[in-house]
């Protein structure tokens, strides 16, 4: 197989050809570093390459294969680290210049998992300053630039894991979402970026943006690449008390690809009002394709939905400028514009804001709960727009005119302030090619269900194999 092909395995196409001696994880990791050597110097998706470490893995891990050693799903397969994640004796910058000569002296809680399970760690890649915002424009290590079209953004924070998955400069990457940071550069950038349960995944290890809406995934090519990823990350972590204390499913042997007679929600308020009408015309195209498949699909209501971005914002400004306090006192020159005016921001804001913005989101999480005894998953755009460009534009929707950045994560926030498993697929192209992302919610803990239905979606739609021009 040539280097190019084998750049765009999957994790577990990969290790299933690594377990059959068919594929070495030196070859493989090769081929993958030679088309970063190639490509990302156009993309800008990592601040700090492990090539000499990594190869040094890789041939640990070759060895053990060829006596039949397998460590997990993950063997041999090349991974990046969104640069909030600590990897053991290597700089964490989180895309600041704050941070940039930090080493952390332990993995993060779902590095070690990784690695336990087989994983090669290739390298850190670049995001939004301390993860706090949409486009991934960084000032400090240069904006990372969307594989479809250079000129784009990639969407943020998470931009450059999805960047790198969507270029084949990772076989899978884990990010974080804290208001969409997975799921809208999954859609921008064409891959699949899940957001587990809150609670599911730990976050010890993880810079922290905003303690009660931070959550950690993986960003992969396929759903059930991103199903293995989920069953290495779950589980209890004493070190992150937040970590529910559950049984882990076995996610990738749920996906059967059988969902006649699961109930699909479409919540067509505000999720459905304002949309680009490419994707639109999408996301309306494979809610028709789940209807093909069996699914009963029905409308539904979520009123407190229009609320939720406001009262996940006091909420998210209110817990980042809390963490950062010390460095806003003694080093505000040294943040992004952007990163700096938010959390400024996030001052202002009053200890009866933030405990009144609390109480209405258990109000819009109890509803959330009535709504999902109705359906099993909800379905809706990941965002109302694809890709704008990275100098900024303005769009139109629902007969305005809007700052297409702003944009981007309108329908992401939600999720993040209930918990809920969500998870973004591609659906669909633009005319000129840009990407289009559907996004698929559940119940909380019933990551299985989001999983089996994006996965059916997945399997019977033309997308999955499409691959940027880079």
């Amino acid at each position: 197989m040539r280097a190019s092909e084998l750049c765009y395995l999957g994790a577990a196409e990969a290790r299933r050809a690594i377990a059959r001696r068919e594929l070495s994880p030196v070859e493989l990791l090769e081929a993958v570093l030679g088309r970063i050597e190639a490509v990302d110097g156009s993309l800008n998706s990592y601040i700090t390459l492990l090539g000499e470490e990594a190869r040094k893995v890789a041939g640990e891990r070759q060895a053990e294969a060829m006596s039949g050693k397998l460590r997990g799903p993950l063997h041999g397969i090349p991974v990046g680290i969104k640069d909030i994640i600590h990897v053991k004796d290597v700089r964490t910058t989180a895309g600041s210049r704050i941070m940039a000569d930090f080493v952390a002296r332990e993995d993060a809680a779902v590095v070690a998992r990784l690695r336990r399970a087989g994983a090669i760690i290739l390298g850190k890649t670049n995001c939004h300053e301390f993860a706090w915002g949409g486009t991934n424009i960084n000032p400090h290590f240069g904006d990372c630039h969307n594989p479809w079209d250079v000129a784009r953004i990639t969407g943020g924070s998470s931009g450059g894991s999805a960047a790198a998955v969507a270029a084949g400069l990772c076989a899978a990457a884990l990010g974080s979402d804290t208001g969409g940071s997975i799921r809208a550069p999954a859609h921008l950038c064409g891959i699949v970026g899940l957001k587990p349960t809150f609670g599911l995944v730990s976050r010890y290890g993880v810079v922290p943006l905003s303690w009660s809406l931070d959550h950690v995934g993986p960003m992969t090519r396929c759903v059930e690449d991103a199903a293995v990823m989920l069953g290495v990350l779950a589980g209890r972590d004493d070190k992150d008390p937040q970590t529910a204390d559950r049984p882990v499913p076995d996610y990738a042997g749920a996906l059967k690809g059988e969902i006649r007679g699961v109930r699909v929600g479409l919540p067509r308020e505000y999720f459905y009002e304002a949309l680009d009408f490419q994707v639109e015309k999408a996301v309306g195209a494979a809610v028709k394709a789940l209807e093909g498949l069996g699914a009963e699909v029905k409308d539904v209501s979520f009123p407190c939905v229009r609320e939720a971005f406001s009262i996940g914002r006091v909420i998210h400004m209110a817990e980042a400028s809390a963490y950062h306090e010390r460095w806003l006192r003694t080093r505000p020159q040294d943040y992004g514009h952007d990163v700096r005016l938010r959390l400024e921001q996030g001052r202002l804001f009053l200890a009866t804001d933030y405990l009144r913005a609390q109480q209405a989101r258990t109000v819009v999480s109890r509803e959330y709960a009535r709504l999902m005894e109705r359906v099993d998953v909800l379905v809706l755009p990941t965002s109302p727009i694809p890709s704008p460009l990275i100098e900024g534009e303005e769009v139109v929707l629902g007969g305005q005119r809007v700052d297409a950045h702003g944009a981007v994560a309108r329908f992401t926030r939600a999720f993040n302030l209930v918990g809920a498993p969500t998870i973004s697929v591609p659906c669909g192209f633009t005319d000129s090619g840009l990407p289009i992302g559907l996004q698929v919610a559940g119940r909380l803990f019933d990551d299985v269900a989001v999983l089996q239905v994006a996965h059916a979606y997945e399997q019977a739609s033309p997308w999955k194999d499409r691959r940027p021009p880079v």
